[in-house]
């Protein structure tokens, strides 16, 4: 049976063409290198710096916290958009509140990194 998968996952990356198309050699944590073409590479990777100074724990409230900020600012996007007026009220109301907790967990997790 297929399903879908959502994976995540922290790299090494630095860009570089191949064949004269732009994209991304990557280094994954077991040492492996590979190349994905530009497009590919950043619709599945999200930058989070220069980090590899930090244990690993704060590596990945770092990542954590630049997914969750793409997450808002695609939510904040969509509570724009002409589909959720939309959506019954109920509807709107939960995808707001839910944009309200968000934003006080980004917070949290900034005060945090502050103080790495």
């Amino acid at each position: 049976m297929t399903q879908s998968y959502i994976g995540t996952k922290q790299i090494l990356a630095w860009e570089q063409d191949k064949d004269g198309q732009p994209g991304y050699s990557v280094k994954y944590a077991d040492g492996y290198v590979s190349w994905s073409p530009k497009d590919v590479f950043e619709s599945a990777y999200l930058p989070i710096g220069h980090v590899n100074h930090l244990p690993a724990h704060q590596q990945r409230v770092i990542g954590e916290k630049a997914q969750l900020d793409d997450k808002v600012s695609k939510l904040a996007a969509f509570l724009d958009a002409e589909f959720f007026r939309s959506l019954d009220a109920a509807e709107q109301e939960r995808l707001t509140v839910q944009l309200g907790a968000m934003r006080e967990y980004q917070q949290i997790l900034a005060e945090r990194i502050a103080v790495f």
